[in-house]
C-alpha cells in the first residue's frame, strides 16, 4: 500500500470538475448564475456544436477588477460567503467559488471584464492549468467569458460527451431553466451563428408563454398564495394539459431550479384526484422563503435542496395547488366558453312533458330567437326515472350546496338543461352559451368518487346486507386479505369473510354499490388491499381505492336514462368539486358555442 499524500492543485481541481461539471449545459448554468449574482440585466449566449467547441457568455454586470482576475479563477475564491452564518442564509445563486476553477481545469478559458469604475478592460486565460497573467483588452462593460474544448485535457471524459444536437438540446433545457426564473433579465441564444432566442425583459406571464408556450398557459391556472412566511406564484396546468413525460415541471426556490422529492410529492399528490397515474401535470411554480430556512448546500450542482420544516412546505405546495385545481373545478380547458363567463341562463327547469306535447317547447329560448316547436326526436330517453337518483341516494354530498334546489334558488345552471342523449354514451344539454356534451359515465364517476370521499371521511358510508349471499372463488392472498382486513372493509361498507381456504363469502356491499357486481368489485378491493396494505389503503392510497370503487358504481355506457336523470346529473356535476375532469384525468364535458354552431353551418353568411 503506498503512502498517503496530498494530491497537486490541477488534480483536485479536475476532481471537482467531476461533480461540477458534468456536461457543458453543466458549465452554462454555472456562468449564467455568475452573471445574475453579478447584476446583469442582458445576457448573451453563444454557443458552438452544442458547447462542446464554445461557450461564450457575456455580461452587462458589475464586471471583476483586474487585480481579481486571477483569484476568479481560483478554487474556494468568492466574493458571495464570508462565514458560516453567510452559508446558512445563502441569497445568491453562487457561492462555493469552485465553478470557475472546476471550468477552468478542464476546458480552456478565457475570462475578460470591466467595472464601471475602471478605464479599461483586462482578460486572463487558463489552458488547463495556473491562470496567466491578465492582460488589456477591449470590452464596453461588464464581463465575458469563453469556455472552449471542453474537457480537452481528460480524453477519458469527453467520451462520454454525446451528440452536438444532444449536447444543445441540454443546453437550451438549461437558458430556459435560467430564463424562466429571471423574467426580468433579457435574454439571447446562438448556436452555431444561429440566433434561437431573443427574449425582452417581462413580466413573469409573458417570459412562461414565451418559453412554454401559449398552449400552456391557456391551459393553466394562476397560483398566488402566501402563508406563514411561504409565498408561491407561477402557473400550473389543468389535468387535461397533463403530459407522458415530466419536460414541462419548473419549480423555482429563492430563484433556483431545483429537484426536490418533498416538492415532486407535495405536486403529485395535489393532482392525485384529477390525473391519471401514466400522466405528469406541467407547472411552472416559484417558491420564496426565508433564506435561512432552507439549505442549498447539499449537493454538488446545487439542484436539492433541504427545507428545515419540510412538513410544513409541503402542506403549503399541495394546499394552494389543490385550492387553485378545485377552484377551477367548473372550467373545461378543452371548451371555448368557461363556466365561469357563462352568461345567466334565465329558463326555467325542464319539463319533462315537452316530449309528450308538441305544444311545449322542447328546450328553453335563447335571447332574440323564437323557436319553432317540433314534436319530440326519440332520442333514447324513454327510460323510467329513477336509476340516476337510486345510485346517488344516502349519500352526503361533497359541496356545501347540497341540493339542485339549493343551485336552482341562488344561481343559473351554467351546465344548461338535458336535451337528449347519444348513442347510450353521451348526454347533449343546451346552456345559455350553445350546446354541452357531457359523457355520462365520466362525469358520473367524479360525483361518486368526491360522494364517497366525503361519506368515508365522515364514516357514513351505509351498508346493504344482501338477500343471499355471494360466493367467490379465490386464491390464498385473496382470503388471508378479506380476514386480515376486515375492519377496514367494514369501515367501507363490505362484509366479506372466508368461507373455505378457497372462496369467500359476500354478505354485504355499499349501499350505492348494490347493484354492482359483487364479484369483480371484491376482487378489486382485495387486489387493492393486498398491494397497499390496510393503513396505506386509508391514507395515501385511499383515494386510488375510492377511484376503483367510483369506476364500479358510475353508470355505464348504453345505460338510457331519463330526461329527470340527466338534468339530475348536469345539477350534480355543478355542484362537485372539480367537475370537469374524471379521476383518471379525462374531460367529462365540452362546450360549443352558439358562434361556433353558426359557423359550422354558415348561418349569418
Amino acid at each position: 500500500m503506498s503512502a498517503i499524500q496530498l494530491l497537486p492543485d490541477l488534480l483536485i481541481s479536475q476532481i471537482a470538475a467531476g461533480e461540477v461539471v458534468e456536461r457543458p449545459a453543466s458549465a452554462l448554468k454555472e456562468l449564467l448564475e455568475n452573471s445574475l449574482d453579478a447584476g446583469a440585466t442582458e445576457i448573451r449566449i453563444h454557443l458552438e456544436l452544442g458547447g462542446t467547441q464554445l461557450i461564450r457568455v457575456a455580461d452587462n454586470g458589475v464586471g471583476i477588477d483586474q487585480a481579481q482576475l486571477e483569484l476568479a479563477l481560483t478554487r474556494h475564491a468568492t466574493s458571495k460567503i464570508a462565514s458560516l452564518e453567510d452559508l446558512e442564509c445563502v441569497a445568491s445563486l453562487g457561492f462555493r467559488g469552485e465553478a470557475l476553477a472546476s471550468i477552468a481545469s478542464v476546458a480552456r478559458v478565457r475570462l475578460a471584464s470591466r467595472t464601471p469604475a475602471s478605464q479599461h478592460a483586462f482578460e486572463i486565460r487558463a489552458d488547463g492549468t495556473a491562470p496567466g497573467e491578465s492582460q488589456p483588452t477591449a470590452l464596453a462593460a461588464g464581463t465575458t467569458i469563453e469556455v472552449r474544448d471542453m474537457f480537452f485535457n481528460t480524453p477519458a471524459r469527453r467520451k462520454f460527451l454525446k451528440s452536438a444536437a444532444t449536447e444543445y438540446a441540454h443546453c437550451d433545457e438549461t437558458f430556459r431553466r435560467v430564463a424562466l426564473a429571471r423574467p426580468d433579465v433579457a435574454f439571447s441564444l446562438h448556436h452555431n451563428d444561429r440566433a434561437q432566442q431573443h427574449l425582452r425583459a417581462h413580466s413573469a406571464a409573458e417570459r412562461i408563454a414565451a418559453l412554454l408556450g401559449e398552449d400552456f398557459t391557456h391551459a393553466a391556472v394562476e397560483i398566488a398564495e402566501i402563508a406563514a412566511g411561504l409565498s408561491l406564484h407561477g402557473m400550473s396546468a389543468l389535468p387535461a394539459y397533463s403530459r407522458a413525460s415530466r419536460d414541462a415541471q419548473y419549480i423555482f426556490v429563492n430563484g433556483r431550479f431545483v429537484r426536490d422529492k418533498l416538492l415532486a410529492h407535495a405536486l403529485r399528490q395535489a393532482y392525485s384526484d384529477v390525473l391519471h397515474n401514466d400522466r405528469h401535470p406541467a407547472y411552472c411554480l416559484f417558491l420564496t422563503l426565508d433564506p435561512a430556512t432552507v439549505d442549498v448546500n447539499v449537493h454538488p450542482a446545487k439542484t436539492e435542496v433541504r427545507f428545515r420544516d419540510g412538513r410544513a412546505v409541503h402542506q403549503f405546495l399541495y394546499h394552494a395547488i389543490n385550492k387553485a385545481l378545485a377552484g377551477r373545478a367548473g372550467d373545461n380547458p378543452a371548451a371555448h366558453a368557461q363556466l365561469d363567463s357563462t352568461v345567466a341562463y334565465t329558463a326555467q327547469p325542464f319539463n319533462t312533458s315537452a316530449y309528450s306535447s308538441p305544444a311545449q317547447p322542447a328546450v328553453a329560448a335563447r335571447p332574440g330567437y323564437s323557436p319553432h316547436y317540433q314534436t319530440a326526436m326519440p332520442l333514447g330517453v324513454a327510460q323510467p326515472a329513477g336509476f340516476y337518483d337510486l345510485m346517488t341516494r344516502d349519500i352526503p354530498s361533497a359541496s356545501p350546496i347540497t341540493s339542485a334546489t339549493e343551485v336552482a334558488g341562488t344561481q343559473s345552471h351554467p351546465l344548461g338543461y338535458a336535451v337528449g342523449q347519444i348513442h347510450g354514451v353521451y348526454v347533449l344539454a343546451q346552456n345559455q352559451a350553445g350546446l354541452v356534451l357531457v359523457d355520462m359515465h365520466a362525469a358520473h364517476e367524479r360525483i361518486m368518487y368526491e360522494k364517497l370521499k366525503t361519506a368515508l371521511d365522515h364514516k357514513t358510508i351505509a351498508s346493504q346486507p344482501l338477500l343471499i349471499p355471494v360466493a367467490i372463488n379465490a386464491d390464498a392472498l385473496d382470503v388471508a386479505a378479506a380476514a386480515e382486513h376486515a375492519d377496514t372493509l367494514a369501515a367501507m361498507g363490505f362484509e366479506i369473510a372466508p368461507l373455505s381456504p378457497t372462496s369467500l363469502a359476500i354478505r354485504a356491499v355499499p349501499q350505492l354499490l348494490q347493484h354492482v357486481d359483487p364479484d369483480q368489485l371484491a376482487r378489486d378491493l382485495l387486489r387493492e388491499l393486498r398491494e397497499s396494505g390496510a393503513s396505506r389503503v386509508l391514507t395515501e392510497q385511499r383515494n386510488a381505492l375510492l377511484g376503483t370503487l367510483a369506476c364500479h358504481s358510475a353508470v355505464r355506457a348504453n345505460r338510457q336514462l331519463s330526461i329527470t336523470e340527466m338534468n339530475a346529473l348536469l345539477r350534480d356535476m355543478e355542484i362537485t368539486e372539480r367537475a370537469n375532469q374524471c379521476n383518471h384525468g379525462r374531460p367529462t364535458w365540452f362546450q360549443i358555442s352558439l358562434a361556433e354552431l353558426d359557423k359550422m353551418f354558415m348561418r349569418g353568411k
